[in-house]
Parts: structure tokens; sequence; C-alpha cells
């Protein structure tokens, strides 16, 4: 009697939770179907109602917002690309080769060296920056892409080195005992063994790069100058002025354009995240 009536609630809980999934969704999502209905809205219009009905078009908002800067939005675009591919390859270079270290090597105080590393994860990075503007400030670097790009290529992102050392923990010691008995070194193992078997892990690594990289705007506010320097997050910064009335329409049209390579990175990339972090690579 009891199975009987169990069975009938399952199949009503599973089509409430996806309605309740459902919703929540909508939820989250509102602010940003906000921004796109406003990016299409005049000035006037866009804090009169919060809905998301348009009652007028205005897709001017675009090609004046890509045009209302000192220079095209594009430029801005090119430059975040930049620094997001330099720390992209920087991260998978160096956080891959200090993880299999770990995880490979044995050498003096490892486990020191390893907890030290994790505890990098909780220092904030405001805290790190005044000693690093004045490092790079003394080499010449403020104003450049190099402040933004260089630390990656000594992998500074402990997360990743953390995420990839538990990947090669979780791959079998006998494939490196083949190889060395086939006379591989460390070397050889890393690139020929190893490194193929990381790629969901790289790919983690990528897209998170990637995303935090394209939305960072507190560094590149610190290092960046020149106007024709500023990336993604900068130019969007110089669209609000407190003196000057500012135009919303075209702000949050370019707001709109940003976005879209992140939404990409997460289309194209969401099964390569979960595998990434999910799978303990010994298949």
């Amino acid at each position: 009697m009891t199975t009987d009536l169990v069975r009938p609630m399952r199949r009503l809980s599973t089509p409430a939770k996806h309605i309740g999934l459902i919703l929540l969704g909508i939820v989250m999502l509102y602010p940003v179907l906000w921004m796109v209905v406003s990016s299409l809205r005049p000035d006037d219009e866009i804090f009169r109602s919060p809905g998301l009905v348009l009652d007028s078009l205005r897709t001017e908002n675009y090609a004046q917002g890509w045009n209302a800067l000192s220079s095209p939005f594009g430029l801005y675009l090119v430059n975040s690309t930049i620094v997001v591919v330099g720390c992209i390859i920087g991260n998978l270079v160096s956080c891959s080769m200090a993880a299999y270290a770990f995880a490979r090597l044995e050498f003096t105080g490892k486990r020191w060296w390893f907890g030290i590393m994790l505890g990098t994860i909780m220092l904030p990075i405001h805290v790190i920056i005044v000693p690093q503007y004045i490092l790079f400030s003394q080499l010449g670097w403020v104003n450049t892409f190099l402040p933004l790009i260089a630390p990656k290529l000594l992998a500074t992102d402990a997360f990743f080195v953390f995420l990839m050392v538990q990947f090669i923990r979780g791959l079998p010691r006998e494939l490196d005992e083949a190889a060395r008995i086939d006379g591989c070194g460390h070397p050889r193992i890393f690139l020929r063994i190893i490194l193929p078997l990381m790629k969901p892990a790289l790919a983690t690594t990528a897209i998170f790069t990637f995303i935090w990289t394209w939305n960072d705007f507190f560094s590149q506010l610190i290092y960046l100058t020149d106007p024709d320097m500023y990336t993604v997050p900068v130019a969007l910064r110089t669209f609000v002025d407190s003196t000057v009335s500012t135009s919303w329409g075209s702000l949050f049209a370019m707001n709109v354009v940003s976005l879209v390579p992140i939404f990409l990175a997460f289309l194209f990339g969401q099964r390569y995240l979960v595998r990434g972090i999910a799978t303990t690579g010994g298949k």
C-alpha cells in the first residue's frame, strides 16, 4: 500500500522540480535579459519600466556605442583578446608543469611547498598588488600587457595547479613505469603520456582563465593608463562619467557585445568544465 502511494508522489515531484528549476533560471537570467532589452531602448525609456517588452526598437545604440569612445570598441576587444590568450598560454604551460612536479616528482619539502602553494589561494590580490606594482613599475612594464600576462608564466594561479595535481594523481602510475622502462625521462613522460591525458583539466583551466581574465577589472585598471591600451572592462567603465550624462543605451549595448565571448565559452566548453572537475582521470 505504501509503495503504491510513493510511486505517484515521485512521478509528481519530478515535474515540480523541473518547473521550480525553470522558474529559478528565469529569475537568475532576468538581469541579463533586461540588459539586452535595454540595449534596444532609447535612453529616456530604459529606467521607466522593469519589463521586458519593447515599445520601440533602437538598434542605433550599438553603432553609437561602438564609436562612442576615443577609439572603436573593436580595439578594446582586441586588447582583451591579447591579454586573455597570453594568460591562457601562461597558465596551461606553467600550471601543468608545476602540477606534474607536485604529483609525480619527489623532492625535499614537497608537502610544505604544496601547503604554501595552497595557502596562496586565500591571499587576496589587494595584498600583493602594491609590491607587484612597484616591481613592474621599476621594470618599466606599467601601461603594457606584461604585468597581466607575465605572472601567469610563473604558475601564480594556485587553484589551477591544485586542479591539475588532483587530476594527475588519478592517472595510473603504471603508465609512468611503462614509459620509464622504454627509456623515457620525466620530460618525455610529461609531454607524451601525462599531458595528452590531461585534456579535460587543461580545457577547464583554459575556460576559467578566459572568463576570469576577460572580466578582470581591478588589475587592468591599475596597470593600463593609456586609453588605447584599455581592455573591455576598463573601456566600459569610461562610458559612465559623473560630469557628463551617461548614454545608458550605448553602455548596455557594448555590455551585450562583451558578454558574447563568455556566452560562447560556456556554450562550447560546458562539457569540458564538467569532465575536468568531476573526472578522476583513471580511464
